[in-house]
């Protein structure tokens, strides 16, 4: 495995570059300054909004690309590169079906602010964590904002209760499993993958000369745009079978000592 050649590092956040405890760790923060040394250019790539990002990423959050919401919005700095956001016809629908889901909760994702409704404030303090600015409404009918993501939480298994009874959509909307307890729907051509090879194009690196970590379906289609794809030891099977390679898990610092090896090839 020769990393010698290497341009752009992408990392998915949750269950890769964060441990456990939703941490990056100091060790990744003095690796990333010396890529920053060695012109590779870093992307975070999550299913998370872009300000809990940003948040998770604060020390260096003016020298990255950031791929926020499944790749439905792409930022350097503060100059959005892509923005897709779901059709607006769809939205009552999609809702309305998720509505019907025993134990489902729906968070509708804006380019900037993430809506809940009051069904979902007895779960708010784990919600928290992936939405940084947030606003509560009594229902979503008073949400006005331009969507880019529709997010489900289920407290047990999303891909044993909420998968199956949207799988039937696939075509007219993104259905993913990103998360234990979250399905994600996006525009179909908002993912990762799309969203990476947009910015490939843009700084003219080719996937032989990307690195790229994941863990879950929603980083499936970006392990594809990379010759150095690595699924992290508490990977999907899925991701694990996708991967060309493996590291460790995002509590044993799997990012961490890859970009180690990288440094040093």
């Amino acid at each position: 495995m020769d990393l010698s050649k290497i341009k752009m590092v992408v990392s998915d956040m949750d269950g890769t570059l964060l441990n456990s405890d939703h941490e990056v760790s100091d060790r990744f923060f003095k690796l990333f300054t010396a890529l920053k040394k060695r012109d590779i250019l870093f992307i975070a790539a999550s299913g998370r909004q872009y300000d809990s990002i940003v948040h998770k990423l604060a020390p260096i959050k003016d020298e990255i690309l950031v791929i926020a919401e499944n790749g439905a919005l792409v930022k350097d700095k503060e100059k959005e590169l892509l923005v897709t956001p779901i059709q607006h016809h769809l939205k009552s629908s999609l809702l309305s079906k998720i509505d019907n889901i025993e134990g489902a909760h729906a968070m509708i994702c804006g380019k900037y602010n993430a809506y809940f409704d009051k069904k979902s404030v007895p779960f708010l303090e784990q919600l928290k964590e992936y939405y940084a600015s947030y606003e509560i409404h009594d229902n979503f009918n008073t949400v006005t904002d331009e969507i880019i993501k529709i997010a489900v939480y289920h407290n047990t298994s999303a891909e044993d209760y909420i998968y199956p009874a949207m799988k039937d959509l696939e075509g007219q909307i993104r259905v993913k499993v990103s998360g234990i307890h979250w399905v994600d729907l996006n525009h179909t051509n908002a993912n990762k993958g799309f969203a990476l090879e947009k910015i490939q194009n843009r700084f003219d690196i080719s996937p032989d000369e990307t690195l790229v970590f994941g863990d879950y379906n929603n980083d499936l289609e970006m392990l594809g745009r990379a010759k150095y794809s690595f699924a992290m030891d508490n990977a999907h099977q899925n991701v694990l079978e996708a991967a060309n390679y493996k590291t460790t898990s995002n509590d044993d610092f799997g990012v961490e000592r890859i970009l180690e090896k990288l440094l040093n090839s």
